[in-house]
């Protein structure tokens, strides 16, 4: 299964980024290979649509699920389209939140947010 998380550096000792849309990087991380990959995130900088333009990046890379400890409403509108499962993540930590994950520890986002429309 393959996973997308959005992080704050390109290392596996990251954390996780509070902000899905705009966060610099995505872990895809292949739960069976036990390896990752990291993308830049190109809408971080967007001045409008970030979550929208972020959220077709995950879904490009093919990912099952998506981890995070929130999500925007646009952007979970695109990956609940590409029946994509978004969990909230337990921890900062990247390596406990795929470990949590792993063990089916992390439960689905319920709450989404409206997003912050206009913000810089």
């Amino acid at each position: 299964m393959r996973i997308a998380m959005p992080v704050d550096d390109n290392n596996m000792d990251t954390t996780v980024c509070p902000s899905f849309g705009r966060c610099p990087f995505y872990l895809i991380y292949d739960t069976e290979a036990k390896t990752g990959e990291f993308l830049i995130n190109t809408a971080a900088k967007s001045a409008g649509g970030a979550g929208i333009r972020a959220a077709q990046l995950v879904v490009d890379s093919h990912v099952d699920s998506a981890l995070a400890p929130r999500c925007g409403q646009n952007a979970a509108n695109v990956l609940q389209a590409a029946n994509i499962k978004l969990y909230q993540t337990n921890s900062n930590s990247v390596k406990e939140s795929i470990a949590s994950f792993e063990a089916g520890d992390l439960p689905l986002l319920a709450e989404i947010h409206a997003g912050f429309h206009g913000h810089k």
